[in-house]
């Protein structure tokens, strides 16, 4: 059986392209394996289960939704919704410089390998280019104009969508925030109004911030990130699959972490406001008693709070830039066993190098994103119950006063009022 599984591993690598035998360093034979056999495995398990758990939240959100926006008019359930309804038109602009990046990224990519293969190692000079003939020289300055033309489209496109995705964020943000005002001010015996404070203030402002990356950030990081792999593949398809060695475990483990984040977030946000009703009533209040002892442990309960995201923060953080560093132990050991034995050449893992240092920043984006995404979720949801939970509580007052006697009511209105 045991045969059998090498004799699989043999076909597969042959497969992509290495045909390895007895003759290979023994060392060779476990990043085989790894990349081949067990690598493939988990990136499936990791898509079933993050498909599975996708479906499960959407289940979840179709159940909870109805209740909310029957409870809350005016403000959307969905943030998604919500954004792409007052946004469109921007988006659609986002989107198309978004697209038109990944082509002048795979130049930039290319140029690289170029450089050294054609300009700096060749030995047939002169070489003729669109009709021109050029020694070594005017070819490498010639590939080093076309590399500087690519790398600053490169950055005017990144600079026009980052002015965009900036306005459009301020807009939605200016607009969510009259909207949530106008909303407040519709019920004048609103309860907790010492709350809207903070929401106006601070709670809004990473929701806006997300309006401008909700289609972009995804579309254009991830489009990022398979033109990266699509040019590691071409350059060689096993440094190719060697780059995805530890993304299973990223997008499994990563995300549980972030969990916990998100679920002390949650915390955060409404410890926060119960400390500014509690400071508001003081406020009110002639004689606030225990008011020292209250607050103290409300301060010391944020604090605890806060230490323990920025401890779990710091982990992920730590735990993503460990694992994106073992991709390049691979890269340098087999595609420099590689370059020995002449399948690439040394410009295709230079460059298959710096795409790598390329391909760890969409996929943090894309993981900053999620923990964006999950953030501006939560706020917004906080935002939604707390307008829900504000016209239950005005609704059951108003209730009670109407359930009042009517000759209590009379009594009290026709109480006389002494004054001094």
């Amino acid at each position: 059986m045991l045969q059998t599984y090498h004799r699989t591993v043999h076909d597969l690598a042959a497969l992509i392209g290495y045909d390895y035998n007895t003759a290979a360093p023994v060392w060779i034979h476990p990043f085989i394996h790894l990349i081949v056999v067990i690598v493939p495995l988990m990136l499936c398990a990791a898509v079933l289960y993050l498909a599975a758990r996708g479906m499960l939240w959407l289940k979840s959100r179709q159940e909870k939704a109805p209740g909310i926006a029957s409870s809350v008019r005016g403000l959307d359930p969905s943030l998604f919704r919500a954004v792409l309804r007052h946004s469109r038109r921007q988006q659609a602009v986002i989107i198309l410089l978004s697209i038109l990046a990944m082509p002048i990224l795979y130049i930039t990519l290319e140029l690289p390998k170029q450089i050294v293969n054609n300009a700096l190692e060749a030995e047939r000079f002169p070489v003729s280019v669109l009709g021109f003939e050029l020694d070594q020289v005017a070819l490498l300055l010639a590939l080093c104009m076309a590399y500087l033309v690519a790398i600053t489209l490169n950055g005017l496109n990144k600079y026009a969508m980052n002015v965009l995705k900036g306005d459009l964020s301020e807009r939605f943000l200016r607009r969510l925030r009259l909207l949530i005002y106008r909303r407040w001010q519709r019920d004048p015996a609103a309860v907790r109004e010492s709350e809207i404070i903070p929401i106006l203030a601070q709670e809004v402002e990473p929701i806006g911030g997300f309006a401008g990356d909700v289609l972009t950030l995804p579309l254009l990081q991830g489009g990022t990130l398979a033109t990266i792999l699509t040019f590691m593949f071409i350059q060689d398809p096993l440094l190719g699959a060697a780059a995805l060695t530890v993304l299973p475990i990223q997008i499994i483990l990563l995300p549980k972490l972030q969990q916990k984040v998100n679920m002390l977030s949650r915390l955060r946000i409404r410890e926060v406001r119960l400390m500014g009703r509690h400071l508001s009533e003081e406020l009110t209040e002639a004689e606030a008693t225990n008011s020292f002892v209250r607050a103290g442990r409300g301060f010391r309960e944020l604090e605890s709070i806060r230490q323990r995201i920025f401890r779990l923060k710091y982990f992920i953080k730590a735990l993503n830039n460990f694992l994106t560093a073992l991709t390049p132990f691979l890269f340098y050991s087999l595609g420099g066993y590689f370059v020995l034995e002449g399948r690439i050449s040394l410009g295709a893992l230079v460059a298959v190098l710096a795409a790598h240092k390329d391909f760890s920043a969409p996929l943090k984006e894309l993981f900053r994103y999620y923990q964006m995404s999950a953030e501006s979720r939560i706020r917004y949801h906080e935002i939604v119950t707390f307008f829900s939970a504000e016209r239950e509580a005005t609704a059951q007052g108003r209730s009670n006063v109407s359930r009042l006697p009517r000759r209590a009511g009379l009594a009290a209105v026709s109480k006389p009022t002494h004054v001094a």
